[in-house]
């Protein structure tokens, strides 16, 4: 049985991509220097929140993917991130490849709204390996790739940033339901409203003016008793 080991080098973005991608160094090694006539890998990618610590601040915007942070200790479960695949071409002994992951910047997905959530440090993910692999010294044959093979890897949330910022600079995106979509498009239309940045800025403002004078009210009640 062909015995390859599986180690994570590094991550970076990947610079000319038609969508964001992140690209993640893979030195594989076959451990009994049999020959590898090609691989082809699959890898599924997961986060492990339950790895690091978290500031206040991030604490507030994860709340919710985890609910109360009093609740971490059950909630803080591995998160799903992405799917990759990738052919390796040949190779005796070791060989190093960079598996293209692609990402996206959708809030609604769990993963991306953890990214978005965190301001500093290294995300914790694992990687865990399947496919077949084609090997053989004088002769050919098939195997497959033990389900247990996997590899850790802590990408820098910088990392991520900087691959969103070069794809989506100083911007974001959420995805509506068509009905509340078309309320907000007449509640713009209505108002002569110039951007959707001046929709929602005039939404958040005027949540907010209510909230204040319904803190007022009950200062006022507490007075009057």
């Amino acid at each position: 049985m062909t015995d390859l080991d599986f180690r994570c080098t590094g991550v970076r973005p990947e610079p000319f991509g038609a969508s964001p991608t992140l690209l993640f160094g893979l030195r594989i090694e076959e451990l009994d220097h049999q020959p590898v006539h090609a691989l082809a890998l699959r890898c599924q990618l997961r986060i492990e929140p339950a790895k690091r610590g978290y500031d206040p601040d991030e604490v507030d915007m994860l709340g919710d993917l985890f609910g109360e942070p009093s609740r971490w200790n059950s909630t803080l479960r591995p998160l799903q991130f992405a799917h990759a695949s990738l052919t390796v071409p040949a190779f005796t002994g070791t060989t190093h490849v960079d598996l293209p992951v692609p990402c996206t910047y959708d809030t609604e997905v769990a993963s991306a709204s953890y990214f978005r959530a965190l301001a500093r440090g290294e995300i914790p993910l694992l990687l865990l390996f399947s496919g077949t692999v084609f090997t053989g010294r004088g002769g050919f044959r098939a195997e497959p790739i033990p389900w247990h093979k996997e590899a850790s890897c802590l990408m820098p949330v910088d990392v991520w940033r900087e691959l969103i910022e070069s794809y989506f600079p100083n911007t974001g995106w959420l995805r509506l339901r068509k009905d509340c979509l078309e309320a907000l498009r007449h509640y713009r239309s209505e108002r002569a409203l110039p951007s959707w940045e001046r929709v929602f800025e005039e939404l958040l403002a005027s949540a907010e003016a209510k909230r204040a004078g319904q803190g007022e009210e009950a200062t006022k009640g507490v007075e009057r008793r």
